[in-house]
């Protein structure tokens, strides 16, 4: 008996940690997401040329409030109408520049299709993140993991990053 419950919690545990997945950031630097398992990550396919775009000022808002317990992690992505076409050095001055973007920020990945990027596969397919599978259905939407490295929820492009729907899980 006791084998069969190890098998059935074993099927329900994720089978690759959000902590060890490789990316590099838009500087080129790799990231160790283990240094951020202290904090909430909110995870952001972002894109300059988008509707959403000015999310960006949100985005920053919020860390700028919770930055001692989330961490954002914005990833750009040219997968949603060709709207993330910059370099990495035209991403990051357009951030900076526009909305005053200090959270961290990726290498562009491909977060859906053949070339999905891991962190993306982990975040939208449940045998990895433990959790649900999703898909990313445009650019701004948004990813939640707790301090555990556990997915807590996704948000559609239309969740401002300041809604309620995400800020009531940063506060204890």
């Amino acid at each position: 008996m006791f084998n069969f419950f190890n098998k059935i919690k074993a099927q329900n545990t994720p089978s690759t940690s959000i902590y060890n997945i490789e990316i590099n950031s838009l500087e080129g630097n790799a990231i160790d997401l283990s240094e951020y398992k202290d904090k909430m990550l909110l995870i952001v396919n972002v894109a300059s040329e988008c509707g959403f775009t000015k999310q960006y000022s949100d985005l920053q808002k919020l860390y700028d409030e919770y930055q001692d317990t989330l961490m954002i992690i914005g990833v750009p992505c040219n997968q949603f109408g060709n709207q993330e076409s910059g370099t990495a050095s035209e991403i990051q001055s357009f951030c900076k520049k526009n909305f005053g973007v200090t959270f961290l920020m990726t290498e562009k990945i491909d977060v859906k299709g053949s070339s999905q990027h891991p962190l993306y596969k982990w975040l939208t397919q449940k045998e990895l993140n433990g959790k649900s599978n999703s898909s990313v259905k445009w650019n701004f939407q948004k990813y939640l993991i707790n301090k555990k490295g556990q997915l807590v929820d996704s948000y559609f492009s239309t969740t401002n990053p300041t809604s309620n729907k995400i800020v009531k899980h940063l506060n204890p």
